[in-house]
């Protein structure tokens, strides 16, 4: 996923940003905004990780919730049959 497409979908991804990263604040998270960048300063800011570590955590995160996101609008949502 590039940085255009995580940014138009931050708001869908901002809640799995916080259940991943639970010592990013709202205020945080409101800054991030889909920003990669941003992402990574605030990782260094909150858990003290060097900027090769920040980025190869935030690039995992990344590509983890693109391929949940994938399999999601591959699948669709489950309908329950009565």
């Amino acid at each position: 996923m590039n940085s255009d497409q995580f940014e138009g979908k931050w708001k869908q991804f901002k809640g799995k940003a916080k259940e991943q990263w639970g010592k990013l604040t709202d205020d945080d998270i409101q800054m991030i905004n889909g920003k990669r960048d941003t992402l990574i300063g605030k990782l260094q800011e909150r858990y003290g990780y060097a900027r090769e570590e920040a980025q190869k955590r935030a690039d995992e995160w990344m590509a983890s919730v693109h391929d949940q996101d994938v399999e999601y609008a591959q699948s669709g949502p489950k309908l329950r049959s009565h």
